[in-house]
């Protein structure tokens, strides 16, 4: 019974490690501009601004290879509340858009923000932000 037991665990162990191992990429990534240093078989030290607010090291799988020569220039990242929201200004709508929320219809604005790239824009409700945003006109 022991024997039967140990290969049921054994056979349900290689299943589990099977279903984990189907979404993993072995990622390395070489010392240079962005990557300081290797740290162990799964972590990286990256070098990050002097004003960074986080620990910079980071576990492979939270890390992308950066593709292409293009450096884009950053700024430093933006000021955030205590609970670590972006201090942000409205730039410009990017877009309008109605969405059905439940039985009712939802007005949305696209907006870009300011600190935060154009990729960062956001969907948000048009009377949230009017609420929000007294000076706001679409």
């Amino acid at each position: 019974m022991t024997k039967v037991l140990q290969e049921s665990l054994r056979r349900a162990q290689n299943r589990m490690k099977q279903q984990s191992n189907k979404h993993r990429t072995d990622r390395e990534f070489s010392i240079g501009d962005w990557v300081i240093k290797k740290i162990g078989n799964a972590a990286y030290e990256l070098k990050l601004p002097p004003t960074a607010k986080i620990h910079p090291v980071f576990y492979v799988s939270k890390l992308k290879k950066k593709i292409g020569t293009n450096i884009v220039a950053f700024v430093d990242p933006p000021t955030c509340t205590p609970d670590g929201v972006p201090m942000t200004d409205l730039v410009t709508v990017l877009g309008r858009r109605m969405i059905k929320r439940g039985n009712q219809v939802v007005a949305q604005v696209l907006i870009q923000w300011s600190n935060l790239l154009p990729e960062e824009s956001t969907w948000n409700d048009f009377r949230f932000i009017k609420s929000q945003l007294p000076h706001f006109k679409p």
